[in-house]
């Protein structure tokens, strides 16, 4: 790595543990909720979350469409049942009912769409209440090193990622030193 630390990104106890804390008792809870689903299961941009409209997803195909993406390509990307069901508590139990058709709204009346510092604002509240000292786009690099983990091609991380080239997505990676020490040295951690 040309950079001094390496990416950071949280590991399996440390992802149930965020997921086991967060609350869906108000609708800011079940917001957060979903952004934290789709940030973590897609490895979506906090720019990303806050541009997705009613319109982008399929709950009966469980597809997610960005029309927006870094790269500028729209891309369908297929959405775990955990996150769907996630994002229709919202819907359904959370949102505000107006006009607008962007999927995460501000409570306040009028209605807006959220900004991306809103979101990363409130994933990493999140994150800080269940005890982990990270920040929102450790949620990205959690996805990114779960693709590597099963074994991915480096190729299929990037567009997973919507990287433009293949530089950006090796930032994103962490040697999986459990894997080299069962490879090299028979060893379970």
């Amino acid at each position: 790595y040309a950079r001094t630390k390496p990416p950071r990104f949280l590991r399996p106890k440390q992802v149930r543990k965020l997921f086991d804390s967060l609350p869906l008792s108000t609708p800011i809870e079940k917001r957060t909720h979903a952004m934290v689903h789709l940030a973590y299961s897609l490895g979506l941009r906090p720019v990303e979350i806050s541009r997705i409209t009613l319109d982008d997803i399929s709950f009966q195909r469980a597809e997610l469409t960005l029309q927006e993406r870094k790269m500028g390509n729209p891309f369908t990307l297929p959405v775990p049942i955990q996150t769907i069901k996630a994002i229709a508590l919202y819907v359904s139990r959370g949102r505000p009912q107006c006009p607008c058709r962007y999927l995460f709204l501000t409570q306040q009346v009028p209605h807006r769409q959220l900004s991306p510092g809103t979101v990363i604002s409130y994933i990493s509240k999140a994150m800080k209440q269940a005890g982990l000292p990270s920040s929102a786009y450790w949620l990205r690099h959690s996805y990114a090193q779960s693709l590597l983990q099963a074994r991915r091609s480096l190729y299929e991380i990037k567009e997973m990622l919507g990287h433009e080239n293949i530089q950006s997505t090796h930032r994103y990676l962490h040697i999986d030193t459990e894997l080299m020490r069962k490879v090299l040295f028979n060893e379970t951690l």
